[in-house]
């Protein structure tokens, strides 16, 4: 599939009973996106070296009816009310969430799904969306708090700051602990 730009050479050690392998990854050459999808390769195929199975996408991701149920409830949940519905005219709500947080409407502004420590945009979580996943306001990523899709550009209640996460690691990380 990306073999036009891999370029790799293996060398099995065996320390043990168990072999390890090393993949040795030439680079210098290849631009950056070509380096992160390499990257992303190689730990896909150390996981199934490993014995380590990939986690299926979440159920919410691939399941309208469950993706908009956890989304609707998480809209009329008092403590998460997330929002706003539409951010072009996003009515109340941010000044509504600065009473709610005790802080300004601008700073509650800046707290976003896109960067809360539970918004997932990583690469293997991109390819659970339904298809493109941006626009001019943000992108479209996964919350593992509420399970379901969520825009960048909105927030609730429950955000954290930390985010987003970016790394496959991190994404299956948080589905384990589901």
């Amino acid at each position: 599939m990306y073999s036009n730009f891999l370029d790799y050479q293996t060398k099995i050690i065996t320390f043990s009973k168990t072999p390890t392998i090393y993949i040795y990854v030439k680079t210098k050459t290849m631009s950056s996106e070509n380096r992160r999808k390499k990257s992303l390769i190689i730990e896909r195929n150390n996981r199934k070296i490993l014995g380590e199975s990939e986690m299926n996408c979440p159920e919410a991701s691939e399941n309208l009816k469950l993706n908009t149920e956890n989304r609707d409830k998480s809209i009329k949940a008092e403590y998460i009310k997330y929002g706003p519905l539409n951010v072009d005219e996003p009515g109340n709500y941010w000044v509504d969430l600065a009473k709610h947080w005790e802080t300004t409407e601008e700073a509650a502004k800046k707290s976003l799904c896109g960067n809360c420590v539970a918004f997932d945009i990583s690469e293997r979580m991109k390819e659970c969306m339904p298809g493109k996943t941006s626009d001019g306001d943000g992108e479209l990523g996964y919350c593992w708090m509420h399970n379901f899709k969520c825009h960048s550009a909105r927030t609730c209640r429950t955000w954290a700051k930390g985010g987003p996460i970016t790394e496959d690691k991190i994404s299956y990380d948080w589905q384990s602990r589901q």
